[in-house]
């Protein structure tokens, strides 16, 4: 019996991941995706989880839906490599795959809402995923990424 081909998707972004999730960071060229990852990276775990976020792919993610679960890893030219303004092209060690959990997008601070009532998603290869809105820059954004990602978005919004 043939299997069915996995179904790919190579979207333009940055994916980290804590343990077995993944999260796709997405924005414009400048927004700080590649800023925010290098900060989740290099925090030390929470006090509460001894897991540490770890890159997954700066600039381009490859998305693989696989028996229903949406798989993110980076193209093979660039695993393990991320643009680090003022310095070029770094290496750093990198998850080869983990499951999209959650796409934050970058926003400007005024769009962050305080209290995220409403659900927001993304849809890729036709599966919905959780998202949040976050500013890259302000101090605490890498904080809130690693809680969503380890929390899930739907803890974090419920009143």
């Amino acid at each position: 019996m043939n299997q069915p081909a996995n179904r790919v998707e190579l979207v333009h972004g940055t994916a980290i991941a804590l343990g077995e999730k993944a999260a796709l960071i997405r924005g414009a060229s400048g927004s700080g995706k590649s800023d925010l990852a290098l900060r989740c990276i290099a925090a030390p775990p929470l006090a509460h989880n001894p897991l540490r976020a770890e890159l997954l792919a700066d600039d381009q993610v490859c998305l693989t839906l696989r028996d229903g679960v949406i798989e993110a890893s980076p193209p093979p030219t660039i695993a393990g490599r991320i643009e680090v303004r003022g310095l070029g092209i770094v290496t750093l060690p990198y998850r080869p795959s983990a499951r999209l959990v959650l796409v934050i997008d970058l926003v400007p601070p005024a769009e962050v809402p305080r209290f995220p009532l409403e659900p927001v998603s993304a849809i890729y290869l036709g599966r919905t995923v959780p998202a949040l809105r976050l500013s890259a820059f302000e101090a605490s954004a890498s904080v809130k990424l690693i809680l969503a990602l380890e929390e899930g978005p739907a803890k974090l919004t419920a009143p």
